[in-house]
C-alpha cells in the first residue's frame, strides 16, 4: 500500500496561504501597507535554474514587493537585503544628538556581547536556549567596574556544554565576552559569568514578561 505524496502544486499553496497568514497577522492592522521583502533563504541548496522558477513564482503569487534570495551561511544576498531596506526608509529629522548612537543603557550591549559570544563559541540549538541577564553593574572609580552575569538555560545538559569540561568553555566565553565590553566600555571590567537553570523559560510567560518579552506563547 502506497501512501500519496503531496504535488509541488499543492506544497507551493500551502506555502502561499502561510505567508499571507504572516503578511496579515504583521501588517493587516495598519491603514496604509508598508514595504514588504520575502527573503528566500538557502539559496546555496538550490540549483541556480531553479532559483529563477521560485523566484517568477513567489512574485507572481504573493502580495510582497521584492523576492530577495540568500545564502545566510555564506553571506551571499545580505548585502542586497541591506540596501533594499535602506532604500524604503522614509527620511525624517534627527531624534538624538549625533553623538548618542543609540537609546539603550550600556546593560543591553554588555548582554547582547555575551549573547553574540555564545552564538559564535556555541552554534547549533544551546544558544537559542540562553537568556542572558546582567544581575549587577557597578562602577567602581578606584577599581575595576563590577559586573555580573547570568546565562539562563532550560536543561541541566545545555549548563555541562556551557561550562565545559573543568570550567574551560565558560572561561573561553567570559574572556571573549570581556575584552569586547571593554572595547565597547573604553574601560577594564571585572566579568563575573553564572550559568542557571531555570526548566523551559521560553514556555513561562510570567520569565518572558520578566525578561523584556511582550505578547502571548501561541503554538503553530
Amino acid at each position: 500500500m502506497f501512501e500519496a505524496q503531496p504535488s509541488m502544486q499543492t506544497v507551493y499553496l500551502s506555502l502561499l496561504m502561510h505567508i499571507d497568514e504572516v503578511l496579515e497577522e504583521g501588517v493587516g492592522i495598519l491603514k496604509d501597507k508598508p514595504p514588504t521583502l520575502l527573503v528566500l533563504n538557502k539559496k546555496d541548496m538550490i540549483k541556480p535554474g531553479e532559483i529563477a522558477k521560485k523566484l517568477e513564482w513567489y512574485e507572481k503569487f504573493t502580495d510582497v514587493d521584492e523576492v530577495i534570495p540568500v545564502s545566510a551561511k555564506y553571506g551571499h544576498g545580505v548585502e542586497d537585503i541591506k540596501d533594499w531596506i535602506l532604500s524604503k526608509l522614509p527620511v525624517g529629522p534627527p531624534y538624538y544628538p549625533k553623538d548618542i548612537v543609540s537609546e539603550h543603557p550600556e546593560r543591553f550591549f554588555i548582554s547582547e556581547i555575551v549573547r553574540e559570544k555564545i552564538f559564535m563559541q556555541y552554534r547549533k540549538e544551546v544558544p537559542y536556549a540562553c537568556q542572558v541577564n546582567v544581575v549587577s553593574y557597578k562602577a567602581r572609580p578606584a577599581a575595576k567596574d563590577f559586573i555580573q552575569v547570568e546565562i539562563v538555560v532550560e536543561q541541566n545538559s545545555q549548563k555541562i556544554i556551557l561550562i565545559g569540561k573543568e570550567g574551560k568553555a565558560l572561561k573561553l566565553l567570559a574572556t571573549a565576552a570581556r575584552l569586547d565590553i571593554e572595547d565597547f566600555l573604553q574601560k577594564k571590567v571585572y566579568l563575573e559569568v553564572e550559568v542557571k537553570v531555570k526548566e523551559n523559560w521560553r514556555q513561562d510567560e510570567g520569565l518572558l514578561k520578566n525578561y523584556g518579552y511582550g505578547g502571548q506563547i501561541r503554538a503553530l
